[in-house]
């Protein structure tokens, strides 16, 4: 059946998102050069959005987009050096053909060249910021603009972030290999926010069409596994994978079948996935014999007084008000107080919760962050005020990406 040049657009969006992180991982493995490897990732993006529409799309779409960079990898290094010592490292002479899947063996990606991708892109070269913005955009495959709202900034700012990141990576001559002993934990604090900020999206899209995108969670889940493996005494790195693992047993029960959205507390906890609920909570449990108490662990208590409620009466908002104090105390968030206050409202009541949001609007960081007009609209729909929430909803929608939570939040504003 043909496909319209729309079906075939969404079709290389989904490819890229699930392909991007091995794809780019798999030619810095072979280029040695981070910033390189994801300029010929989209290099290879680009024909695929000039040809696909034309020729179709692949049966092996992730194959040809690495053939396509590979082939564009020969033509960089063939200006750079000589021909015959760059063609050697790349493994074969490449030819010239049509189709670019003739010209390449197609082999498994090496499971660890996503983590050492990771550990790459968090190098002490780059600040934290730098850091976690290259890996998202490498590894978690978001676009610019996504990662721009996961760090509230605006998306020339981020933009440029990323390009000087690439480059300092580039002329510090970071070799594209696992860190082990005190190197490897100076940067494994980055890459477990990178791992966590990969999962939400995949919780939670910041854009497009789908509440969730499960291929992400399950990505990310994978890594943090992986992390407790190499750092076993390490309390966050199983702090982590308790909260993503808890998260995520929820998935199936967070949309409805036409796609729309389900609140946590409109939830059937019947859905939610026991096993990975247990898991986590054994993976909680060793992160507090370690002796954590770091965000990543905090939010995985929170996250577990959910999962212990089998109905929502039942949930601990006590407990949970008082580990998002703590949590605000060592992070110093304005997103974290907007959810002390949700926990302060269902606590205390709706009237507690206000006046702790209405405190947080005048927070520069907050500017444009669709979730703070969402609670506000909520919690003044319980005091009834109407006509105000009605409005933050209303605000709240015009500020989202994601078409969904957008029409969760029109519905609820026609509510008011």
């Amino acid at each position: 059946m043909t496909q319209t040049p729309l079906t075939v657009q969404r079709t290389i969006e989904a490819v890229w998102r699930m392909e991007a992180a091995r794809l780019i991982a798999g030619l810095a493995r072979v280029v040695r050069d981070v910033g390189l490897a994801e300029d010929l990732a989209q290099d290879a993006l680009v024909a695929a959005l000039e040809q696909w529409p034309e020729s179709g799309v692949p049966d092996n779409p992730g194959a040809w987009l690495m053939a396509v960079a590979r082939r564009r990898g020969v033509d960089t290094i063939r200006r750079r050096v000589t021909l015959e010592r760059k063609v050697e490292e790349l493994g074969r002479e490449l030819v010239e053909v049509e189709n670019p899947m003739d010209e390449i063996e197609i082999v498994p990606t090496v499971q660890d060249d996503v983590l050492r991708l990771m550990f790459t892109a968090c190098h002490p070269a780059l600040s934290p910021e730098a850091r976690i913005a290259l890996t998202l955009k490498m590894i978690g495959g978001l676009a610019t603009e996504e990662i721009a709202r996961a760090f509230v900034v605006p998306v020339p700012t981020m933009a440029q972030r990323i390009v000087r990141a690439k480059k300092a990576l580039s002329d510090a001559g970071v070799r594209f290999e696992m860190p082990s002993g005190e190197e490897m934990a100076a940067r494994l604090p980055s890459v477990l926010e990178v791992v966590y900020l990969i999962f939400n999206e995949g919780y939670a899209a910041t854009s497009g069409t789908s509440w969730t995108r499960p291929a992400l969670c399950a990505e990310a889940m994978r890594l943090g596994r992986i992390l407790c493996g190499l750092a076993p005494n390490e309390p966050e790195a199983f702090g982590l994978v308790a909260l993503m693992e808890i998260q995520a047993s929820r998935l199936r029960a967070r949309v409805a079948a036409d796609g729309a959205p389900i609140t946590l507390l409109d939830q059937n906890r019947a859905l939610w996935d026991r096993v990975l609920i247990n898991h986590a909570l054994q993976a909680l449990a060793r992160a507090e014999s370690l002796g954590g108490s770091g965000p990543y662990l905090l939010q995985a208590a929170i996250a577990a007084c959910h999962a212990r409620a089998n109905v929502p009466e039942q949930t601990d908002w006590q407990q949970i008000a008082s580990l998002y104090e703590q949590l605000a105390l060592r992070t110093g968030s304005p997103v974290v107080e907007l959810n002390r206050a949700v926990a302060v409202a269902m606590s205390d009541g709706p009237a507690a919760g206000l006046g702790i949001v209405d405190d947080l609007r005048a927070d520069p960081a907050l500017r444009g962050y669709h979730l703070l007009p969402s609670v506000r609209g909520d919690l003044l729909f319980k005091v009834g005020r109407l006509a105000e929430a009605r409005a933050e909803f209303e605000a709240a929608a015009a500020m989202t990406s994601n078409e969904q939570e957008r029409q969760l939040l029109l519905s609820r504003a026609a509510r008011c």
